[in-house]
């Protein structure tokens, strides 16, 4: 994620990448092997020492404590933070979940229903009022699901914890600085299990640094019912993130016989021309455009559908940073557009590794000296980058997919 990272319904997920460091601050020297960590009485330990570091930071005794006077340890939310769908599913099981026909049906009837809305906020931002409305469908269900957790709770929860605790305290921080300004209460600060907050869950810095007023004087407000600031403020985050105005995020391609599917996942663009002479066409077999550039993407590996994924791909994944996330973002947009489902088919008699066997093939990965990072886990570029040299060196077709395959061939 771009540092500016929304959530999903979850959203500081895109923050999965991030190398915060973690930290157990504020208790003092040997507190924390007096008080158990995640209890109450280790998160109201933990408030207490974060006190000098909130008021340093610019925020008033007065709104400290009254924003922190009702905040509680939540447990469901650290549970939560350890088992993100984007990290735990399958691509297919995800996309299969975030463009439902009924979430697709549900962003056609609000299309309509905020058709002069929409049109006034890609006219000005620039951004496919499609997209805007699929971050909006993903992320609250089109308002309806804006979540209902104590946004100071989950974050001075999240801060507490020690897995990701200095990003989540700066967040808690930023709320603490909306709350200052007076444009929410603290009992109407609710959001979801990760301090996301509004129609389209805007992460607390996220707001401070990008929400824009839909129109009128006055500070953005994305908590209130009318869904106009929050759109605004999501088109007016993607046009700073490097949205090209009439362009699209990618498309569905095929690809030939013998294709070299080690080309794939890098992110390095190519032009159009350069895969038309490799053989990459549309779904359908007819011609790419002859001017443009574009990465090749494998999300499935080479059994799953193929992209050619463009600028715009970046730019949404600056919202999240799961692929899953932004071919979500894409499709759905696609779909209320009405553009058909995809044409390839899911691998779907794979299952998703378990975090254990995630790390125990990063494990297996750089014992055989092709793996550069460390066993946590997270699949990421040198992850891929690792399958991809154990699956040349053995014969195997390098597309970098971490299959259980792959896992039981390392073993």
């Amino acid at each position: 994620m771009a540092v500016l990272a929304l959530a999903l319904g979850s959203s500081a997920a895109a923050a999965q990448d991030m190398a915060e460091e973690s930290v157990n601050s504020g208790l003092g020297a040997g507190a924390s092997d007096v008080i158990e960590k995640g209890s109450e009485a280790g998160l109201q330990a933990w408030i207490t020492g974060f006190r000098g570091r909130a008021l340093a930071a610019g925020i008033s005794a007065a709104t400290f404590d009254q924003a922190m006077a009702g905040v509680h340890f939540l447990p469901t939310v650290i549970e939560r933070d350890r088992k993100q769908d984007e990290f735990t599913k399958t691509i297919w099981d995800y996309i299969d979940k975030a463009v439902s026909e009924d979430r697709i049906a549900a962003g056609q009837k609000a299309l309509k229903f905020h058709a002069a809305l929409l049109d006034q906020i890609e006219a000005r931002y620039g951004v496919d009022k499609h997209v805007v409305l699929a971050i909006w469908g993903l992320e609250s269900a089109y308002g309806l699901v804006r979540g209902d957790i104590d946004t100071p709770s989950a974050l001075a929860t999240l801060a507490y914890d020690t897995r990701r605790g200095a990003f989540f305290e700066a967040e808690l921080i930023a709320a603490l600085q909306i709350l200052q300004s007076g444009v929410v209460k603290p009992a109407a600060m609710l959001g979801s299990w990760a301090g996301a907050m509004g129609h389209t869950q805007f992460m607390p810095s996220s707001y401070l640094k990008l929400a824009v007023m839909f129109d009128g004087p006055g500070k953005p407000d994305v908590w209130r019912d009318d869904p106009a600031d929050a759109l605004a403020s999501t088109a007016a985050y993607l046009a700073n993130a490097g949205w090209k105005k009439g362009a699209r995020w990618g498309d569905e391609v095929g690809l030939p016989a013998g294709f070299d599917y080690g080309l794939a996942g890098d992110r390095t663009q190519k032009p159009l021309s350069t895969w038309a002479e490799m053989g990459v066409t549309r779904p359908d077999a007819t011609a790419l455009p002859a001017t443009g550039w574009a990465a090749l993407l494998l999300p499935a590996g080479a059994r799953g559908p193929a992209f050619l994924v463009y600028d715009n791909f970046a730019a949404i994944e600056a919202y999240n940073k799961a692929d899953s996330y932004v071919i979500a973002v894409g499709h759905l947009a696609d779909r209320i557009a009405g553009v058909a489902a995809f044409k390839a088919t899911w691998p779907r008699d794979l299952r998703a590794l378990t975090l254990e066997e995630r790390r125990e093939m990063q494990s297996l990965l750089l014992i055989a000296g092709v793996y550069a990072g460390t066993a946590d886990g997270k699949i990421g570029p040198l992850t891929v980058a690792a399958v991809k040299a154990f699956q040349r060196a053995h014969g195997l077709v390098p597309d970098g997919f971490p299959s259980l395959e792959i896992l039981q061939a390392l073993r």
